[in-house]
């Protein structure tokens, strides 16, 4: 894929995946403010109605106790009598009604030693409603007849209420707010409207008088101007303002409650979408830096084969010369090359076929009791005289008393080998190999260290994966196709064996080797 779409590509679905993230923040964010209006909403209707209860309580209260004295008075000091007529007429049947709405007003004067105030007595006024209706109609010698009835004799029952509130509130003037409502009945009343509207939710409350806190109040009351309404008390009385703020201390919990459940999923979801992309991407990544690695991987392998088919190709040649043939140590030294070069390219080959087999679980490895130290000495005579001919050695400090392990004598070989060419490979001058052994607990360790050219932590991290090199493309300082220390990982993971790497970029590196004893 070319880099410029693939960046493109990761940038539109970052971009996408970013504004569902934001498209979630903010319903979540719009949700949330929807429900505290809500709340809010509701709260203050509880309120009102709060306040609208404790007055009616008031009220009716008096009222209760001055309604006995006014019956019992049979004379009132004051009566006036308001009426109202208006006629309605019906020329189909040529029938009039006139009907008379009147207002029986009563002024009584009550003594004012019940409630202790200063004047020797107070106004009550008496309403009552009656309602006439008066029937005129033509009879059968053409006369009018009238026929009259009342439709109702009752109290004025909203208006006659305004009027006692106006008189409860004039003699309560003097009145203390706590000898008027106490902090159980507010508090009853609140509880009871905020189960009717289904609002579980703590709260404290306060009576405030002009700006100033009265008595009547709960400990734990604080202002929080986002959880505490008010509501007036007693409004349109002539006495001092009253007023009754309550802080909702659950108002926050509450409302996250309402959109816990949905929020929790969304963002569950919006999670799996997260990691989902990231696991893509990531996924892409790796397969994009495969692709490449194996591009690398076939450039070198085709460098690699370039070079010994040229030869034996000169070779072939070089044998069909007359002069060749007969003399046998050019002969000899012809089908030597023929033969090395084939053996190379052969050895890449089965590295890659090796590497394929172990990756698929086909390739059978019999395990038996070895010498560790003795497959060293192996591994070593191979590559002696490598090492030898570019001036440098190789050196064995074995301090382990024990070093019987069960594997595969030929692949722990082949291991020991891969690392100590690699060692000889990553020597910018001669190879310097010290190689130890050690007991530790049920295990042996073996390392293998080398003061070449070392390796970067970036580099530690990946030079077991399959086809990788610290440099690839056309570059080809150093032989190799990155299958080496992948198989040789394998291997050792088949052994149920560890493999370490210590390096430092120009200081050389240590592979540490870590295999089970066996007794």
């Amino acid at each position: 894929m070319n880099k410029k779409l693939f960046v493109l590509l990761i940038a539109l679905m970052s971009l996408s995946l970013l504004g569902i993230v934001f498209v979630q923040g903010y319903w979540i964010s719009n949700a949330y403010s929807t429900k505290a209006d809500q709340f809010t909403i509701t709260a203050k209707q509880v309120l009102l109605t709060v306040a609208k209860e404790i007055k009616l309580k008031e009220t009716e209260a008096y009222y209760k106790l001055y309604m006995p004295y006014v019956d019992s008075i049979q004379v009132p000091n004051n009566v006036s009598f308001t009426e109202l007529a208006y006629k309605i007429q019906n020329k189909a049947t040529n029938e009039t009604y006139i009907f008379t709405d009147g207002i029986l007003e009563q002024d009584f004067k009550l003594s004012s030693g019940l409630l202790n105030l200063d004047s020797d007595t107070i106004q009550f006024r008496k309403l009552t409603n009656r309602k006439t209706q008066t029937k005129l109609s033509s009879g059968i010698d053409g006369n009018t007849v009238s026929e009259t009835r009342v439709e109702s004799f009752s109290r004025l029952k909203d208006y006659e209420q305004k009027q006692f509130e106006n008189f409860v509130s004039t003699i309560n003037t003097l009145t203390p707010i706590y000898k008027r409502i106490s902090v159980s009945e507010i508090k009853d009343l609140l509880n009871k409207e905020l189960k009717e509207r289904g609002l579980n939710t703590k709260f404290e409350f306060a009576v405030y008088s002009n700006e100033l806190e009265t008595k009547v109040r709960t400990k734990n009351f604080k202002y929080n101007e986002e959880s505490t309404y008010m509501v007036p008390l007693f409004e349109n009385s002539n006495q001092a303002s009253y007023e009754l703020y309550v802080n909702f201390s659950g108002k926050e919990k509450l409302v996250w409650n309402s959109i816990l459940g949905m929020a929790i999923l969304s963002l569950v979801f919006t999670a799996v979408i997260i990691l989902a992309y990231s696991s893509a991407i990531s996924q892409i990544y790796k397969q994009r830096q495969i692709s490449q690695i194996k591009t690398d991987f076939i450039n070198n392998m085709t460098h690699e084969f370039k070079t010994p088919i040229a030869t034996i190709n000169l070779a072939l040649d070089s044998l069909k010369n007359p002069k060749v043939k007969d003399n046998k140590e050019f002969l000899e030294r012809y089908l030597g090359m023929i033969r090395e070069e084939n053996k190379r390219m052969h050895a890449q080959v089965e590295n890659v076929l090796r590497i394929s087999k172990l990756e698929k679980n086909e390739l059978d490895l019999p395990k038996e009791r070895v010498n560790l130290q003795e497959v060293v000495e192996d591994a070593i005579s191979h590559v002696s005289l490598i090492v030898e001919d570019r001036g440098g050695y190789i050196k064995t400090h074995y301090g382990a008393l024990k070093s019987a392990v069960l594997a595969n004598e030929s692949h722990l070989t082949n291991v020991i080998v891969n690392l100590l060419d690699n060692a000889v490979k990553y020597s910018d001058d001669e190879p310097k190999i010290d190689i130890y052994s050690e007991n530790v607990k049920n295990s042996v360790i073996l390392k293998i260290r080398d003061q070449g050219t070392g390796m970067s932590k970036a580099v530690q991290k990946r030079i077991f994966e399959k086809f990788y090199r610290e440099h690839t493309g056309d570059i080809h300082n150093v032989k190799g196709h990155g299958l080496g220390l992948a198989y040789v990982k394998r291997i050792l993971d088949d052994h149920d064996a560890e493999i370490y790497v210590e390096s430092e970029k120009g200081k050389g590196s240590t592979f540490i080797i870590k295999l089970h004893l066996i007794s």
